[in-house]
C-alpha cells in the first residue's frame, strides 16, 4: 500500500502505546520537525540493532496506535518480538521509548509556547483563527472516529501534533466562549481578571476556571479559559495596578503554563494597556527560540487593515523599545478573501505577500463552514473537519511548528 505521506512503499502498523509514551512522541517529532511513522521508523530500526535487552515499560493502559512503516519492516519487526520474548506491544514500546532517548529535543527546558492572536481591527477574523489554530495544534489521528477510513484520517490530520493547547478568550466580548457554547464568567466571580489584578485575593486556581473542549479529535488536550463579563474594565484597572503593568498577564498565567504545550491567546480589538501586557507575554523570552512564540495577525486584503497594521506594529515596537525585548511576528492570516471584489483585494493581497517577513501564513477565502459552526456553537474541525478552512488552519499550524 502506497503511504500518503511519501513515494516509498508503506504499511500501516497498528498496535497499542501507552498514552504517555503517544504523547511524548508527538510533541518530540513536531519540535524535530519530524513525522511521527518515519520517528517510530527509526526507533524499530534502533531497537532492531540494539545489542542488549531493553527494560520492561509499563504498558498498562496502551491505547490504540497506529502509523504507517516501509513495506516488510513490521514483519521483520513481529519476528524480533517472538525471537526476544516480548510482546508485539513491549517491542513498539520500547522502540518508541529508544528513539526519544536517542533524539533529544534541542532545548527539554524551552518554556510553553504563546502565540498572540492580535489586531485592533475588528472583524478580521481573530476570533476564527484563535480558535481553529489552536484545534488543529491540539487534534491528532488517534481522536477521530474509528469510522473514519485511512487514506482521510492521514489527509485531515495532516497536522496531527496532538498538543496540549489553552485558548484564553482575552477580549471582553467573549466571542470565543459563546463561539464555543460558553459564558463569560459573571462580574464579581474569579476570572483572568481577578488572578491579574487580584491574584492575592483568589481563591481559585486558575487551572480550575478552565474548560475541555468535548470532541472526541481532541481527546482532553483542547482548553478554554472563558471571557469575564468585566474584562472590558481591564484597562481602567492597570491604570491603578500597582505592579508591573505590562506584565499582568503573565503573572497570572506562569502558574498554568506547565499543564500546557500551547497557550494561543484571542486578543482585544484595543491598542491600551491589556494590549501591552498581551504583547509582553508573547515577546521571546531568555533562551527560547526565535518565532517559538510571538504575534499571529489576521488582517484582510483592504485599505483600512493595512493602516491598521502599520498601528499595532507601531505599538510593538515602542512596547519592544521600553522594556529591551523581542517581540516575533509570526505571520499574517489574509482572512474572507475574495477576489471577485476586484483590484482592491488583489493588489492588497500583493501587498501583504511582498512583505516578505513576516509571512503570510494562509489565506483563507470567505467560506460558510465557519459561520455555521459559530451557529451551532462547535469546534470548526470537528463540525466541517474537510473543509477548505479547516484544512488552512492545519496549514497554520504545521507552518508555525
Amino acid at each position: 500500500m502506497a503511504s500518503p505521506t511519501s513515494g516509498g512503499e508503506r504499511e500501516k502498523l497498528v498496535s497499542k502505546l501507552p498514552a504517555s509514551l503517544r504523547q511524548a512522541l508527538k510533541v518530540r517529532a513536531a519540535q524535530l520537525s519530524t513525522d511521527v511513522q518515519d520517528a517510530v521508523t527509526d526507533g524499530i530500526h534502533a531497537w532492531r540493532a540494539h545489542p542488549e535487552a531493553l527494560p520492561q515499560i509499563d504498558t498498562a493502559g496502551a491505547e490504540s496506535f497506529g502509523t504507517w512503516l516501509p513495506e516488510g519492516l513490521y514483519d521483520d519487526f513481529k519476528q524480533d518480538c517472538v525471537a526476544r520474548g516480548v510482546s508485539y506491544i513491549q517491542g513498539l514500546a520500547q522502540s518508541v521509548a529508544l528513539w526519544l532517548e536517542q533524539n533529544p529535543a534541542d532545548d527539554e527546558t524551552a518554556p510553553t509556547r504563546r502565540i498572540i492572536v492580535c489586531n485592533q481591527k475588528g472583524g478580521v477574523g481573530k476570533t476564527a483563527v484563535t480558535a481553529g489554530l489552536a484545534q488543529a495544534l491540539a487534534e491528532a489521528s488517534d481522536g477521530l472516529p474509528a469510522t473514519t477510513d485511512k487514506a482521510t484520517k492521514l489527509a485531515t490530520t495532516a497536522a496531527g501534533l496532538g498538543l496540549r493547547v489553552l485558548m484564553v478568550d482575552y477580549d471582553p466580548q467573549g466571542h470565543l466562549s459563546h463561539q464555543l457554547g460558553l459564558k463569560a464568567i459573571p462580574a464579581g466571580a474569579e476570572s483572568l481578571i481577578t488572578h491579574m489584578l487580584n491574584r492575592e485575593q483568589a481563591r481559585t486556581p486558575l487551572i480550575d476556571l478552565t474548560v475541555v473542549i468535548d470532541e472526541t479529535r481532541f481527546g482532553d488536550r483542547l482548553r478554554i479559559l472563558p471571557a469575564a463579563f468585566d474584562a472590558f474594565l481591564l484597562d481602567s484597572g492597570l491604570t491603578m495596578f500597582r505592579g508591573p503593568r505590562h506584565a499582568a498577564l503573565e503573572r497570572a498565567l506562569a502558574p498554568i503554563e506547565e499543564h500546557f504545550d500551547v497557550i494561543v491567546i484571542d486578543s482585544p480589538p484595543s491598542l491600551g494597556l491589556a494590549m501591552d501586557a498581551a504583547i509582553f507575554y508573547g515577546r521571546r523570552r531568555d533562551g527560547e527560540k526565535p518565532s517559538s512564540s510571538g504575534l499571529v495577525i489576521p488582517v484582510e486584503a483592504e485599505d483600512t487593515s493595512a493602516q491598521a497594521y502599520g498601528m499595532l506594529i507601531n505599538q510593538v515596537d515602542s512596547l519592544a523599545r521600553d522594556y529591551e525585548i523581542d517581540v516575533d511576528q509570526l505571520g499574517l492570516v489574509v482572512n474572507k478573501y475574495d477576489s471577485r471584489r476586484g483590484y482592491i483585494a488583489t493588489s492588497s493581497l500583493d501587498k501583504w505577500k511582498s512583505l516578505g517577513s513576516p509571512p503570510v501564513l494562509a489565506v483563507i477565502g470567505d467560506l460558510k463552514e465557519q459561520r455555521e459552526a459559530v451557529r451551532v456553537q462547535r469546534a470548526l474541525l470537528a463540525y466541517a473537519p474537510e473543509s477548505d478552512q479547516a484544512h488552512h488552519m492545519r496549514e497554520i499550524a504545521r507552518r508555525l511548528s
